[in-house]
């Protein structure tokens, strides 16, 4: 796993799961049919705290069942009101060698920084989708500006668990140049309207990479998912989980997000 292109969105129990999930579609009536965008804007609440946060992503990648390798990393996040967008600072916590390391996301632009040479290294849209878990999956997002939601329909669909879920399914499309992914399918329960299940696409249609929400405990007075686990598209044997705890909510000062300000930065 590159330890620079190591950040965001996970999965496992790989060949089981990725090819095991049922989904059958349902009728809907018309008078239950909630709007895409407002079902995507719920399960952002649900993923991402509103107020400036911090968490701990410890990430592990299995291949064919054995762990291979293990990056914990501290995120700092903040929605900036006027273009509701997230800012995020991703700092290398383990292992030792790469601590101090970290990845810059403001606006448009991402960083990469590494205080041995203390420079900063601009991480391009292709990059951010380099590696099992990519830097576009560890950074917060907010889908419901990023994409444009459709609603494919009501369907019956295996959960991380292997328990039946209802859900409602919709397709995002790309409405801003820089999201992550140029296609995302979504998996929402329709209860709740908590992420299930996810299927990243590339510019070109291909699938990426498969993710499944799970192991949801109240964190910051909101139940949300606390493990994600995320298996290649091409290689189901190649999974990575991403674990996430110790939510805070902290202010975070402008000046972390400045990219000149890296160097004489200290988060803790």
């Amino acid at each position: 796993m590159s330890r620079i292109m190591l950040l965001i969105v996970l999965l496992g129990f790989a060949a089981r799961l990725g090819s095991g999930a049922k989904a059958r579609a349902a009728d809907v009536p018309s008078t239950e049919t909630p709007a895409a965008q407002d079902l995507v804007a719920a399960a952002d609440r649900i993923r991402n705290p509103q107020q400036p946060f911090r968490l701990t992503d410890t990430l592990v990648e299995y291949r064919d069942g054995k762990p291979r390798d293990r990056v914990v990393l501290i995120v700092f996040a903040r929605e900036e009101k006027d273009s509701r967008q997230y800012s995020n600072l991703v700092r290398y916590a383990e292992p030792p060698r790469d601590a101090g390391k970290m990845v810059l996301l403001h606006g448009s632009n991402m960083w990469f920084y590494d205080p041995a040479s203390k420079a900063s290294v601009r991480i391009s849209p292709q990059q951010r989708l380099i590696g099992q878990a990519s830097d576009g999956d560890v950074v917060t997002a907010n889908l419901a500006r990023d994409y444009t939601a459709k609603l494919v329909g009501a369907e019956s669909l295996e959960d991380a668990d292997r328990k039946d879920r209802r859900c409602w399914h919709l397709d995002l499309a790309a409405a801003d140049p820089e999201a992550v992914y140029s296609r995302i399918e979504y998996w929402l329960e329709r209860d709740t309207d908590r992420p299930v299940k996810g299927k990243y696409y590339s510019d070109s249609g291909r699938l990426l990479k498969i993710a499944y929400f799970h192991n949801y405990q109240e964190q910051l007075g909101t139940v949300r998912p606390t493990e994600t686990i995320i298996i290649d598209a091409v290689d189901a044997n190649l999974v990575t989980t991403m674990t996430t705890s110790d939510y805070r909510i902290q202010e975070i000062p402008d000046a972390w997000f400045q990219r000149d300000f890296l160097p004489r930065l200290k988060a803790d």
